[in-house]
């Protein structure tokens, strides 16, 4: 079966891969451009000089502390024939937009492979944002030129959202939202520092960009890295000067958009309710009997992304055609992620509606 979005492989340094996939996408990383453009004005009042501000100082950021990421962005921005200051804009709208989305998205889970049926570790999500973003993502598959490959769900023109590498790592993520959150000069976009995640061949190194690259998004990373004896998997809080972090209980972890550690910040969910305060835990009652009987299957987590419990702001999310059109969301897209196998599996949102598709890493 098919992909059901364009996949992108490219190869290279990381400059070379960057224009290359610009070149392949211009046409959709113009529009992805174009929509938060819109964006910025609707929900942040930022005008077009006022993103290329924040952009060029996102740039500059990025230069200093993760050059490789930023020698991709620049080669995707001039491949693209995009300005190179709005392109790292879109890459930074969560920190440019924080605040304003007043129910996050994406319910994620993970499950080691001691408590599998084929004994591999499974990663997945849902990811959860307007439905007009559908229509400007990618898969991008690329292979450095240190043979490190990776292939990750993108929004066009960014470099990473869930996806895993050729070292058996993977990574899902849910937005969060803390009264630390802003633009701020020093730091690095989130999605920046996801593909930097996304770079390294070991959970240790992953940890490390994670926890020392300065930030100014809360954000959960659900990794994961495939192993003997069933791998590892650690969840971690990210908020702009600190951390908080989960291990698997009986085998598992499962996440939504609320802070479940205890970091001395405002969880911005308690001004906004919404279905957060259910959805990870709605996910881990779902997963609990297979995972008890250490026989999970990417089944389960398929039945699990298409779950309508407290619909329709469910995990399988679907449009309330009662919210305001800029705050109307749904799962645009499912990922779900074998480490061990290197595999890579999709569906279109939301998921009740559509198959997974599988592609693996050569």
């Amino acid at each position: 079966m098919a992909l059901p979005l364009p996949l992108i492989s490219v190869t290279g340094t990381p400059a070379e891969c960057g224009a290359a996939y610009g070149a392949a996408t211009a046409a959709l990383v113009g529009a992805n451009v174009d929509l938060y453009l819109q964006r910025f004005r609707d929900q942040a009042g930022l005008d077009a000089t006022a993103v290329r501000i924040s952009g060029a100082a996102f740039r500059r950021s990025a230069h200093e502390l993760l050059p490789r990421v930023a020698a991709m962005l620049d080669g995707v921005a001039e491949g693209a024939g995009a300005n190179a200051e709005e392109l790292y804009a879109i890459n930074g709208r969560t920190e440019l937009i924080y605040g304003s989305r007043r129910d996050g998205g994406c319910t994620s889970a993970g499950v080691l492979g001691t408590h599998t049926a084929t004994g591999t570790l499974l990663l997945g999500q849902n990811w959860d944002w307007h439905p007009a973003q559908r229509e400007a993502m990618v898969v991008l598959a690329t292979r450095d030129e240190r043979g490190l490959a990776v292939i990750t769900l993108a929004e066009a023109g960014m470099l990473a959202k869930a996806g895993l590498n050729s070292a058996g790592l993977g990574v899902c993520l849910n937005m969060l939202g803390t009264d630390r959150d802003g633009p701020r000069e020093g730091v690095v976009p989130y999605h920046v520092l996801l593909r930097a995640v996304l770079e390294t061949d070991h959970l240790g190194a992953a940890t490390r960009v994670a926890c020392r690259t300065p930030r100014g998004a809360s954000l959960n990373l659900l990794l994961g890295q495939a192993a003997a004896g069933g791998g590892e998997i650690l969840d971690l809080e990210v908020v702009p000067g600190d951390v908080g972090w989960l291990h698997p209980v009986d085998g598992y972890v499962t996440h939504a958009n609320h802070l479940e550690t205890p970091l001395p910040v405002r969880d911005r969910a308690k001004d906004f309710g919404g279905s957060s305060f259910f959805r990870g835990a709605r996910a881990r009652r779902l997963l609990a009997d297979a995972v008890a009987a250490r026989k999970v299957t990417e089944d389960d987590f398929i039945a699990l992304f298409r779950d309508h419990g407290g619909f329709p702001m469910s995990i399988c999310r679907h449009v309330d055609e009662r919210d305001e059109p800029v705050e109307r969301a749904e799962t645009v897209y499912s990922v779900l992620l074998d480490l061990d196998r290197r595999r890579f599996g999709i569906a279109a949102g939301p998921p009740c509606q559509h198959e997974y598709a599988f592609t693996s890493l050569e």
